[in-house]
């Protein structure tokens, strides 16, 4: 299994003015270093926390069906499903009737589950389905909770006053507990 981004989101939650104005920085000496650890803040917590924050498409690619009847979808929260394809043996791909599966947008991880049909077998030995989706809590920033905002934030701060390279598991090189227990809340919990 795999899952590619293939449309980015299109603004960040947090822009680079909040992340000045968080951090007390009055010039703009260094506005696309802030961009960039604003960037890579988003990352880390989406990562980490298997969501997509403000709207963004995604392929995931399956190599075969699960044995049971549905699929986990692994990225939250699931907007919709944009189409489901099946490749032949020779690597043309079939769309999959919307009528033929269910998605569960309610549950965490959210998930496609087959109605009363099969689905079709793929023709190839891997990469043979294809799913379309959409995530994310809405369009622009103010869709985005605002903790996970706030942790994009102390994050970005962190990260800009602490510039040297660290050696993994040293003390520096820790994510602040402030930031885990602000994104904590939005942990999939496996029981």
């Amino acid at each position: 299994m795999s899952l590619v981004m293939t449309s980015p989101p299109a603004a960040e939650p947090v822009t680079v003015a909040d992340a000045k104005a968080h951090m007390r920085i009055d010039t703009d000496a260094e506005d696309v270093l802030i961009g960039s650890l604003i960037l890579t803040s988003r990352l880390h917590i989406e990562t980490a926390l298997s969501l997509a924050l403000i709207t963004q498409s995604w392929k995931l690619t399956l190599d075969r069906w699960p044995k049971c009847r549905e699929i986990d979808l692994p990225i939250a929260p699931l907007r919709s499903v944009g189409g489901v394809r099946v490749k032949d043996a020779s690597g043309n791909a079939t769309t999959v009737s919307d009528q033929s599966y269910l998605i569960d947008l309610a549950s965490r991880p959210p998930r496609l589950v087959w109605n009363n049909s099969a689905p079709p077998p793929p023709g190839l030995p891997a990469k043979g389905i294809e799913i379309d989706l959409m995530a994310g809590f809405g369009d622009s920033a103010s869709s985005v909770p605002a903790p996970l905002k706030h942790a994009i934030l102390m994050l970005t701060a962190h990260w800009y006053e602490r510039r040297d390279p660290l050696e993994i598991g040293k003390d520096g090189a820790r994510i602040p507990d402030a930031v885990s227990d602000l994104i904590n809340p939005f942990r999939t919990i496996r029981l």
